[in-house]
């Protein structure tokens, strides 16, 4: 019983991930950024890793996507994504900081 709540759960959960990895497609965030190698911009391993433990990271980063960003990750700014509602920049960063 215990092994297929696991099993479950960890299907659950990588469903999600493949959701978000489709978001991030389908919003063109895959034309800057890959999973786990520099593109234009960060990987989005690294981007996880700068920020964990970072209590406002989700605020910040909800705010580069709506905003756009610059000097973070080097000379390259990142522009403003008008296409990106919300609720979807709220689950490309969670999915990204669970990487």
């Amino acid at each position: 019983m215990k092994v297929t709540l696991i099993v479950a759960a960890l299907l659950a959960l990588s469903g999600t991930a493949m959701a978000d990895q489709k978001l991030a497609q389908s919003k063109a965030c895959l034309s800057c950024h890959q999973i786990d190698k520099k593109v234009v911009g960060p990987a989005f391993k690294d981007v996880a890793n700068k920020y964990k433990g970072d209590a406002k990271a989700e605020e910040h980063l909800l705010g580069v996507i709506q905003k756009g960003g610059k000097g973070v990750w080097g000379n390259v700014p990142m522009p403003p994504q008008p296409g990106v509602k919300p609720d979807e920049a709220e689950a490309l960063v969670k999915w990204v900081l669970s990487l």
